[in-house]
């Protein structure tokens, strides 16, 4: 919680302080009266004067601290009331994904379902730019993308970019039966896409004062799987292409926040390695807003591992960028146990999880910079 928000917590010592101190003073005033009263009658007449005037100017220098404390914080915490992240809504929007099918790159469902993003965006967002063309996999598989970056504020020289990706894995390598063929990807995928869509529709009602963009990248999953050479560039495809052809020229934010797997029931999201290194900041405004609004046991306060993931290749054009990515301490991969397997449908996919993601992301966008 950034100290702005906080009531002063040494305000009721000044308080008493100040109270003591001018009691003290006047004890003092008043072993000086009776000093003057042995003098003579009329120095005693002056003495009372003296004293009445102190007591006036005492009570009147309290009551002014204490109402200007009282103003300074009212000032302090008058914060715009946050917009209502819908986790009805935005559970709708990742069956909505899932009801077209897998978004493999190359089939229908893939350009249906990108056909709905763009009509969906348009009709909240201020803009709505489409990259798309082919792009080579690992595999030489020639891949049909689209890059959908919706905005909000596009004049606006303050940005955040949120993105997320929203194709899905071409295979199930981490299953047992039917590794072949690909899964609804619920939560990889369009958990993080739904969650931006509700944004938006927010944004919509409630205009922000700075920019927002958007970003749904394509082609994020067609990657090669095991490590070894060529393995890690081959995963985030439609954003290496965004990096290095951006939609807007010279476009630059103050900085990103990505969401990957972000609507599993129990989802724990930990602080990612080159998050931490690359965008620190980023982190700590995060975290500190899910645990100012009540969201603690999702965020959690443990650092987690380091994730090639598409915020890497944000971060290497300079907008510190962060990944709020489920977690799972102890298993090989990392992940939950639903990742890369036919079991990552919408069985998974749990509406508090969504709600505590999209109401923090609510939060930075309109908090974080008064909070």
């Amino acid at each position: 919680m950034d100290e702005g928000i906080r009531s002063n917590p040494n305000s009721y010592r000044g308080k008493v302080k100040n109270f003591f101190a001018g009691f003290a003073f006047s004890l003092r005033a008043l072993r000086e009266i009776f000093f003057l009263a042995q003098s003579s009658q009329r120095q005693i007449k002056h003495a009372k004067i003296y004293l009445s005037g102190l007591i006036i100017f005492f009570l009147f220098s309290c009551g002014c601290k204490e109402k200007k404390s009282q103003s300074q914080q009212q000032i302090q915490i008058q914060l715009p009331p946050l917009p209502e992240f819908n986790a009805d809504s935005a559970y709708a929007y990742v069956k909505a994904q899932t009801d077209f099918g897998p978004r493999v790159p190359n089939t229908k469902a893939h350009i249906n379902c990108g056909d709905y993003l763009i009509t969906k965006m348009k009709g909240w967002c201020d803009t709505v730019i489409v990259q798309s063309g082919t792009l080579t996999a690992f595999d030489n598989t020639r891949l049909n993308f689209r890059n959908i970056i919706s905005s909000f504020n596009p004049q606006s020289k303050r940005r955040i970019l949120l993105f997320a990706h929203w194709d899905t894995r071409p295979w199930t390598d981490r299953d047992t039966v039917n590794t072949n063929k690909p899964s609804l990807g619920a939560d990889d995928g369009a958990s993080g896409v739904a969650v931006l869509m509700e944004i938006a529709r927010q944004l919509q009602k409630n205009k922000p004062d700075i920019g927002i963009d958007l970003a749904f990248f394509d082609a994020e999953d067609w990657g090669k799987e095991g490590g070894g050479p060529g393995a890690e560039d081959s995963y985030a495809l439609g954003t290496q292409y965004w990096a290095k052809n951006l939609h807007v020229n010279n476009y630059t934010a103050d900085f990103g926040i990505l969401l990957d797997m972000v609507g599993a029931a129990g989802a724990q999201f930990r602080k990612e390695g080159q998050s931490k290194t690359e965008a620190g900041f980023v982190v700590d405004k995060v975290w500190q807003m899910a645990t100012r609004l009540g969201y603690s046991g999702y965020f959690i306060f443990e650092d987690g591992g380091w994730v090639t993931d598409d915020h890497v290749y944000v971060n290497k054009i300079n907008i510190p960028s962060i990944d709020i990515i489920n977690s799972v301490p102890g298993t090989k991969s990392g992940f939950a146990p639903h990742w890369h397997t036919h079991r990552d449908n919408m069985d998974v996919i749990d509406r508090n999880t969504l709600k505590a993601v999209g109401q923090t992301l609510v939060g930075v966008v309109f908090w974080g910079e008064g909070s």
